[in-house]
């Protein structure tokens, strides 16, 4: 009799016991997926205003959406973080490690300072991986020479493009073949002047290491560059009928202003191309803009509601207009300066523009 209640004590216990165990298996499961579920979500990136559509956003509104996909950005990187750290076995832990550092590297390229520490010792932690390929080696670095590069924005982009090129030489030595070092080193001509621009663009030309594309790329900023200091000839009707002739504009300062209201930095750039023509066109200042837009309808609706009241050339072609192909421009906003003889003296307006044109109205 005591042997048989003991046998069934027993069962009862294993009945009891094993259950539990598999609960509790189940339920960390179940919270582990939807930790993840919700990890996925937070990568999400946010979608534009539906009224983007129609109505194109103002400088303001872009920097404000912007600062907004920075702050989800982090909060993502804390979502992979949690997740990570509450389910450190689990198949989607390394992949979630991965998450946090490009979320931190996105929110910080969108402005959120105080993410930098963080993704900086996210960094270091995933240099010392010695399972790391050379891709991701290299894009652990790029990344890190792009971020100190932009630190240098408030000191103007000339300091940019300094510590761009400081970089991207220092990737160049420590990775001799890879092709995306040139694309770097052609950004960093794109945005210099004159001597240095061109020593760069003719290095990427004669390297047999440099793609195809991005040598002709280079090419095209050399025939740009041998325009500098000479006549610059354009001559087109604008979008709202007016003639324009820049032989006809000597005795004033024109910005050649090559943009399009699909890119950003441009948009950007409208509100300080305002205030500088509102201040200095009654000194004898004018604009000409070169649109690479595809849209008359969106162009016009834009130039009138951020009150550009210069003449816009436009012929729907994009970056194959008549004007980005003659003067081989391959990246906007493109700010060319004309001095009141006519003569094409900067290719580099977007910096300190207004101080720029009131030397040259000084001539």
């Amino acid at each position: 009799m005591k042997s048989n209640l003991l046998m069934l004590l027993l069962a009862a216990d294993i009945a009891v016991g094993t259950p539990v165990k598999t609960y509790a298996a189940e339920t960390a499961t179940e919270d582990a997926e939807a930790a993840w579920k919700t990890v996925q979500k937070a990568l999400r990136p946010p979608t534009p205003p539906a009224e983007w559509q129609t109505n194109r956003p103002s400088a303001e509104e872009i920097e404000k959406f912007q600062q907004r996909q920075g702050r989800l950005a982090a909060e993502a990187a804390d979502r992979a973080k949690d997740f990570y750290t509450r389910f450190p076995n689990h198949p989607r832990a390394a992949e979630a490690r991965k998450k946090e550092y490009e979320m931190a590297g996105i929110a910080a390229r969108l402005g959120s300072t105080d993410i930098e520490p963080r993704l900086a010792a996210l960094e270091a932690e995933r240099a010392k991986d010695p399972g790391l390929n050379e891709d991701e080696r290299f894009e652990l670095r790029a990344r890190s020479m792009q971020r100190a590069a932009m630190k240098k924005q408030s000191e103007g982009m000339t300091a940019v493009s300094a510590e761009m090129e400081k970089g991207a030489r220092a990737l160049q030595k420590e990775f001799p073949k890879r092709p995306e070092v040139y694309g770097m080193l052609l950004q960093v001509a794109s945005n210099s002047e004159g001597d240095q621009a061109r020593k760069i663009a003719h290095e990427i030309v004669d390297n047999a290491a440099a793609p195809d594309d991005v040598k002709d790329a280079a090419k095209g900023l050399l025939k740009k560059l041998d325009a500098l200091g000479k006549a610059l000839a354009i001559k087109f009707t604008a979008v709202d009928g007016r003639e324009v002739d820049l032989n006809k504009l000597q005795g004033k300062v024109v910005l050649v202003d090559f943009w399009a209201t699909w890119c950003p930095p441009c948009v950007a750039e409208v509100p300080n191309v305002r205030a500088a023509y509102e201040r200095l066109h009654p000194k004898g200042f004018e604009i000409v803009g070169v649109s690479f837009d595809q849209e008359k309808e969106a162009l016009e609706k834009f130039v009138a509601k951020e009150k550009m009241t210069w003449p816009q050339y436009f012929d729907g072609q994009g970056w194959q207009n008549q004007f980005g192909r003659e003067f081989g421009i391959t990246g906007i906003p493109a700010m060319w300066l004309v001095d009141k003889k006519g003569v094409l003296r900067d290719m580099n307006g977007r910096e300190e523009l207004a101080e720029k044109v009131e030397k040259l109205l000084a001539e």
